[in-house]
Parts: C-alpha cells; structure tokens; sequence
C-alpha cells in the first residue's frame, strides 16, 4: 500500500521537474511522504474519506484553509481527489513533551491554542462540525457489536463509563478544536509554532484539546495540571476544583475514544501498525486516569 500511494503522490499533475518522495512517520489514517521537484519540497497526503471514523476529505480541506488563513497552519497548497499538498516548514521541528513542559514554550503553545479556539472560525467558509467524543464512542461501539470486532466484549463498560463521564462534563460553551493534538502534529521553527493536520477539526469544549494532549504525550498529573494552568491564565483565571475534575474526566473521554478508535481501526485500517496493542495500552492509561478522576 505505502508504495501504491507514493506513486499516487508522484504522479500528481501538481510538479515541476523530476519528482522524489520519501515516506513520513506518523499518520495512522494516511500516507505522508515529503515530495520534492524541480521547485521545492511539500508534504503530501494521499487517504481518503474514512467513513468508519466519520473522516470526510471536505471537512478537512476546508479547516485547513481556515486554519492558514487564521495563521495556525502551513498553507494548503492543492487538492484533488485522494491527494492534498502542503506547504513544507523546513525549519520546523515536533514538540515533545520535554520541549512543552518548558514554562517559555507552554505559554506560547496555549496561547497558539486560544488563537486557535476563538480566531480559527471566523475564516470558516462552512459552520464545520461538532466533535462530541461521548457520541463518536458510540457509534465506534455499534460499529464493533455489529461487525464482531475484538473488542466488542469491552464495550458494555465502555459506554457505561462513557455515560458517567459525559454526565460529569456537563453543558459546554463550544470553541473550534483540533482534537487529535499529538506531537507530530506540532511545529516549532524557532519563531513561531504551528498546528498541522486537521482531519478532526471541529466544535468541541476547548479542555479537550488540552486532555487528548496530555494523554497522547502521556504526561504526568503535575504536568497535565501544570497545562491546565497556562491555559486558563489566558483568561486570568486558575483552575478551579470544579475544572480540574472536567478536564480529568476529558482525558479518561478520550482515552475511551483512543481505545475505540484502535478497535475500529484494527478492523478496517489498510496501514502496518499495532492497532491491538495501541489500545491496550490505552484501557491501561484509562484505568490510571478513571483513578484519578474518581479522587477528584
């Protein structure tokens, strides 16, 4: 498939001259690669629409663009059918994170992350969509009863737990999220920082981008609060108990999300890659962090 897709992404009518492509790390729902031609360099993804994830190309081509138009982004620069092409940073680097637990750097980060929540959808030409988690874990769970997925014996606690935390959570004032912030998909040039790949753009509680970050880099609870702490400082506040335990119950949410997502993907993913393992490791962190949320 990998070599199938290269050649999908070099055969695109889009370059000027002789064309290489060397495949990317990183992305469990697309073929990246940087291509280069006779004019520059640009990372290409070739995918389709996932409709087993409720990924659809159209949604991400359009909170791309206003993602650029908004300054968070590199430029999308073409699209057709199965293929988009981005404007490369090549002075860009990923954030670990060791480089976010950098007082400097998370001030900058979260404040890149404000821009994002409130600037973001004024350069939307369509409303977007809503990513409610507690929903999309529902329908990742009839997706597995129905299918006899392997980890359709999991998910009766699932959504039982998925319920409780929706409960906890409560009413929310939607902001436009990322929702799948994990460290390749944030760029540092050294001057500014940069959000990549927005597949799963979309309305969200602004604390989920902060709880799906934190449990993605896997961070500590004293580095998750600490997190917490500079993003509610853009609006002089400090976490309260009432939104330390909403932002627990976010991250054990997505969590439930992550083990789905690797349940349903193990059944119709076409890249190599340990779907099985993956959410293992997350009902793992989601036993640790349901811990952390019950004693809050």
């Amino acid at each position: 498939m990998v070599e199938q897709a290269r050649r999908q992404a070099m055969e695109l009518d889009f370059w000027n001259g002789p064309v290489t492509a060397q495949s990317l790390p990183g992305s469990l729902t697309s073929h990246d690669f940087l291509v280069e031609d006779g004019v520059g360099q640009y990372i290409v993804r070739i995918g389709d629409d996932r409709p087993e994830h409720a990924l659809f190309k159209y949604n991400e081509i359009a909170v791309s663009q206003a993602a650029h138009d908004a300054g968070l982004s590199p430029a999308l620069l073409h699209h057709e059918p199965g293929a988009l092409i981005f404007e490369y940073l090549a002075d860009a680097a990923r954030m670990d994170a060791a480089a976010l637990g950098q007082d400097a750097n998370m001030d900058r980060f979260t404040g890149l992350l404000g821009q994002c929540h409130l600037d973001l959808p004024g350069h939307l030409e369509v409303p977007g969509p809503m990513f409610w988690v507690f929903h999309l874990n529902r329908r990742y769970a009839r997706i597995m009863v129905q299918h006899g997925g392997r980890m359709a014996p999991s998910v009766a606690r699932l959504m039982a737990l998925n319920d409780e935390l929706e409960t906890a959570i409560g009413p929310i004032q939607p902001v436009f999220c990322h929702n799948d912030l994990v460290a390749e998909k944030i760029l540092d040039d050294g001057q500014r920082i940069w959000l990549t790949d927005w597949e799963f753009g979309g309305w969200n509680d602004g604390l989920y981008d902060l709880a799906s970050l934190a449990v993605n880099l896997d961070l500590d609870a004293a580095a998750a609060d600490e997190m917490l702490r500079h993003y509610r400082r853009l609006n002089d506040e400090d976490p309260d108990q009432a939104s330390r335990r909403r932002f627990k119950a976010w991250k054990c949410a997505a969590l439930i999300w992550a083990v789905l997502w690797g349940g349903v993907s193990e059944m119709f993913a076409e890249l190599e890659f340990d779907f099985a393992a993956y959410s293992r490791q997350r009902l793992d962190m989601l036993d640790r962090g349901l811990a952390e949320f019950r004693s809050s």
